[in-house]
């Protein structure tokens, strides 16, 4: 159950960290909001999960997903720029991701 949760937190973690763009910096106070509690519920998550997990394996996965997660949104939602370089580097991490899981026991 460590990995599902694990993989949740990420998502929630894309959450806080897209939501402060809409934030602006943390002024208006629905999207601060959202922050927060995406933030809060990122990090209860990853709380669980390192009970079963290595905290190292744990970490770097929660913080890949949210790079990836994160990088893919800015490129959809923030015209940031999608080049050949940029989706080869996220394409390594989501390959260190999966790498971490199947070394780790995951499945």
């Amino acid at each position: 159950m460590s990995w599902p949760l694990l993989f949740v937190a990420g998502l929630f973690e894309v959450g806080w960290a897209i939501g402060l763009e809409y934030s602006d910096g943390l002024s208006k106070p629905i999207p601060t909001a959202g922050t927060v509690l995406s933030l809060v519920v990122s990090m209860l998550l990853l709380a669980k999960a390192v009970q079963d997990l290595p905290i190292g394996t744990a970490y770097a996965v929660w913080t890949g997903i949210g790079a990836v997660g994160t990088a893919a949104l800015g490129i959809v939602l923030f015209d940031e720029p999608a080049t050949s370089a940029r989706l080869l580097f996220i394409s390594v991490i989501i390959f260190g991701i999966v790498g971490l899981h199947f070394v780790s026991g995951g499945y």
